[in-house]
């Protein structure tokens, strides 16, 4: 395909996903079985063109006056297909299959710069209705911290210290230029594409078959590594999900002690299995799926509950731009509903002495900080232990500042530290 019918078939899918209020992927896939002639190549230019024009969608529309599918596929087409203006001009030439020609307007708007003093919606390209609540985090930052939600992700991998080492997956994957991440000492990075370049299937890689590593984002890592879970322990996995955190303790464990993986879906559980029998873990048991009632035998038992709450997502936009734009007010409130249903859940399992590790992938203080404020006020028993004691002993070395401001607790950021965006915070039981 010429670059013009991918700019076109770029606003084709953006219409759709206006029009549908359907998840980019979805509309994408569509789009391909509809034009089976497009290569892999194409596919990928078309994609990016389009999760580009997501990722971007305040500013672009900004820049163009309008956010317009059509506006938001040329502004994006710069980026993503490495583009000039004149480029762009001379692609959307108004042949078959090719976007009409661009007006005096649309010029203007692709050679328009950014000032600085633009809200902070439209720098950080996200909903204008978050901006009090990112604001509350960020300060002035929130701009800032918006567009590193905004840019492409790179491929992070976290080795399985039950089969490799972290230099038999950075040889393994050298063809893709991996390299170590910087905070994590498990994690290995293939750098996000430039262009219209497709991030490497590293998941078809030989080393992955063989359960050398696991695709797991550095903040998830270090989520993991802070846990603290320890040889022999026994472990709570509350809302395993597919077993990413779950795989990742079992390996600190070095197969040791005990750790229960549950969740409420049975869906999200269902891919742990294959994903434990490749790792080689064995001491997981996975329960059934959805029967909390089954937790009532198990009050007090264990030394470590690591609660991964299910959470709006804002820390993950880089990964799911179109998922921002779907995102509305009352989900966060329901959001935040769900997460104390899951902290009155674990709080009752952790034994006295014992810790709870309470996880989002959110950047947002109402699922976050508040909900910790909210922990500890209607659970006595239990206090934020600061974070800085427990990087010490999980990964060595003094611990990052906290994208929020906070002392005792961690907010890792895209614009801040390079990872997703999670929040972490370790609270202790009281007793012995």
């Amino acid at each position: 395909m010429r670059p013009g019918a991918r700019i076109q078939a770029a606003i084709e899918v953006l219409e759709d996903i206006a029009e549908n209020h359907r998840p980019a992927s979805s509309a994408l896939a569509d789009w391909g079985r509809r034009h089976r002639f497009a290569g892999s190549g194409d596919r990928a230019a078309i994609g990016t063109i389009v999760f580009d024009a997501l990722r971007n969608k305040n500013s672009f529309a900004w820049k163009m006056q309008t956010d317009s599918p059509r506006a938001l596929a040329l502004a994006a087409a710069m980026g993503a297909l490495g583009f000039s203006t004149e480029q762009v001009q001379a692609a959307a030439d108004g042949s078959e299959h090719a976007p009409d020609p661009l007006s005096g307007e649309e010029c203007q708007g692709l050679a328009r710069e950014m000032p600085e003093d633009l809200p902070s919606h439209i720098r950080g390209d996200f909903p204008q209705w978050m901006e009090a609540s990112l604001e509350r985090v960020f300060g002035k930052r929130a701009g800032i911290e918006g567009a590193g939600l905004s840019r492409r992700a790179p491929v992070d991998l976290r080795l399985n210290g039950l089969k490799a080492t972290r230099e038999k997956v950075l040889k393994a994957l050298d063809k893709f230029g991996a390299e170590p991440t910087p905070l994590s000492p498990l994690g290995v990075r293939v750098r996000a594409p430039i262009g219209g370049k497709k991030a490497p299937n590293v998941e078809a890689d030989t080393a992955h078959g063989k359960g050398w590593f696991e695709i797991q984002d550095e903040g998830s890592q270090i989520a993991a590594l802070l846990a603290g879970a320890s040889p022999r322990e026994q472990v709570m996995d509350l809302c395993a999900g597919a077993g990413g955190k779950t795989l990742a303790m079992a390996s600190g464990m070095q197969n040791t002690g005990q750790i229960y993986a549950y969740d409420s879906s049975r869906q999200q559980l269902r891919p742990i299995f294959e994903r434990l029998k490749r790792a080689g873990a064995r001491n997981v048991q996975v329960m059934e799926a959805g029967e909390a009632d089954a937790l009532g035998g198990l009050s007090g038992r264990f030394d470590l509950v690591l609660a991964d709450a299910p959470c709006t997502g804002s820390g993950t936009w880089r990964r799911r731009p179109d998922s921002k734009w779907r995102l509305k007010p009352e989900a966060v409130g329901l959001r935040i509903e769900e997460q104390r249903a899951v902290l009155d859940l674990a709080a009752p399992l952790v034994k006295p002495g014992g810790r709870l590790c309470y996880v989002t992938c959110s950047v947002l203080a109402e699922e976050n900080g508040d909900q910790v404020a909210w922990f500890t006020e209607t659970h006595p028993d239990f206090k934020v232990s600061p974070i800085a004691g427990h990087w010490a002993k999980a990964i060595g070395g003094e611990a990052p500042a906290s994208a929020d401001g906070a002392s005792d607790t961690l907010l890792l950021t895209p614009a801040t530290h390079g990872t997703d965006g999670f929040f972490i915070a370790i609270l202790e039981k009281s007793g012995s």
